[in-house]
Parts: structure tokens; C-alpha cells; sequence
């Protein structure tokens, strides 16, 4: 038995919708931190004077910090510090560690959690008081796909080819022998 796969439960059990979420606000903690560092470095770097100066370069190395955040995190370990909070881990469909094509693959699809209704603001030209109703309708919709998932999962992991699975905690791995 390989390294990874004896830390991961041996029928790689998917995670409750109400563990993942958890983890997922932690892990907007976390990225509110890193967005700050990331942000502060471009506005001191670049001398911005305002938050209109270079706004799409801004986006842009926001996007680039966070895909290398999660990409790394994803492949050194497969767990960002929420998820090994919560005793989850990002695998491939077979178990094993992600490689760093899929899991920046991943990280492009995970947009689809907000992306959508936020295009919709300036295609319908919706109100802000109307998509700030469409984004959470959206995201509630997008977490409930995961009951109709055989394997449990959310859609971005099944389009990306991968999985995230409970980690068993040393007590289980004790109570287990």
C-alpha cells in the first residue's frame, strides 16, 4: 500500500456537503490574508495611487497568487490548511496525489462556483441588488449538485478529474489496528 493511500480511508469516502463548506469558509479566512499580501505587494510594487490604477493588472496577479496557492497546496500534499483543519484531501480519481495540470485545471473550474451570475450582471444588465440575489441562489444550487452525484462530489471535480475524500485523524488510524 502506497504512502498516500494508506492516510486516506481505503473506500475513499467523500466528505458531507456541511464538512466541505466549513472548509470553505475557512478557506476564504485564509485567502482574505493572502488577496491582502498579494494586493499590497502590486499596489507597493507598482506605486498605485488608487484602486482604479491598473485594476485589470491587479485582477490578473490576484489570479496568478491564488492559482499558485492552490495549485501548490493541491500537489504538495493535496491539503490547504482548512482542509487538513477539516481531515480533507484532494486526490485524483484513482487515489493518487494530483498532478499540477489537473489541479490548476481544478482551480479554473472551481470559478464556476461564482462566475456565472456574476456574468449575468452586465449581460442582462442586472442591478446589483439583483445579482447580489442571483449569486447566492447560484452557489446554493451549484453545493446541492453534489447529492445527485453518485460519488458525491462536486461538478468542478468531476470535470476536473478529480476527488476530495475524508482523511482519517490518528485516533482512527489507532481504533482501526
Amino acid at each position: 500500500m502506497s504512502a498516500s493511500a494508506s492516510v486516506i480511508d481505503s473506500p475513499l469516502r467523500a466528505p458531507t456537503l456541511r464538512r466541505r463548506l466549513a472548509a470553505m469558509l475557512y478557506e476564504a479566512v485564509i485567502l482574505f490574508g493572502v488577496i491582502f499580501l498579494a494586493a499590497y505587494l502590486f499596489s507597493t510594487l507598482t506605486q498605485q495611487r488608487n484602486g482604479l490604477m491598473l485594476h485589470n493588472w491587479l485582477m490578473a496577479w490576484v489570479g496568478i497568487v491564488l492559482a499558485a496557492y492552490f495549485v501548490w497546496f493541491w500537489c504538495h500534499g493535496g491539503q490547504t490548511l482548512p482542509m487538513k483543519t477539516w481531515r480533507l484531501k484532494l486526490v485524483d480519481t484513482h487515489g493518487q496525489p494530483v498532478k499540477p495540470p489537473r489541479a490548476f485545471v481544478r482551480y479554473l473550474l472551481a470559478w464556476l462556483w461564482f462566475l456565472p451570475p456574476l456574468a449575468l450582471h452586465p449581460i442582462l444588465g442586472l442591478a446589483v441588488p439583483q445579482t447580489l440575489l442571483v449569486l447566492p441562489a447560484w452557489v446554493i444550487l451549484w453545493a446541492l449538485a453534489v447529492r445527485f452525484d453518485p460519488a458525491r462530489q462536486f461538478i468542478h471535480d468531476r470535470l476536473a478529474g478529480t476527488r476530495i475524500v475524508m482523511v482519517r485523524s490518528v485516533a482512527e488510524k489507532a481504533a482501526a489496528k
